[in-house]
């Protein structure tokens, strides 16, 4: 069973690429028993929401002309 220091290493990984079959599987064992890594994997996905938005919002500022 992977230990919490394995699996935030996991969840910020797999912002960056697929993780494997087992390393999911390891991966979703370990959450659903441990409140703090799944805090830690709701944090990082909010902060990715939260970060897609503001590039999409600063995007959309730039397209528009300036009155």
């Amino acid at each position: 069973m992977l230990n919490c220091r394995e699996v935030t290493r996991l969840l910020s990984e797999s912002q960056e690429r697929t993780l494997g079959l087992s390393e999911r599987l390891s991966l979703k064992v370990h959450v659903l028993i441990c409140s703090g890594c799944r805090n830690f994997g709701k944090q990082m996905d909010a902060l990715r929401q939260i970060t897609r938005a503001y590039v999409k919002g600063a995007n959309e500022r730039q397209d528009k002309p300036d009155d």
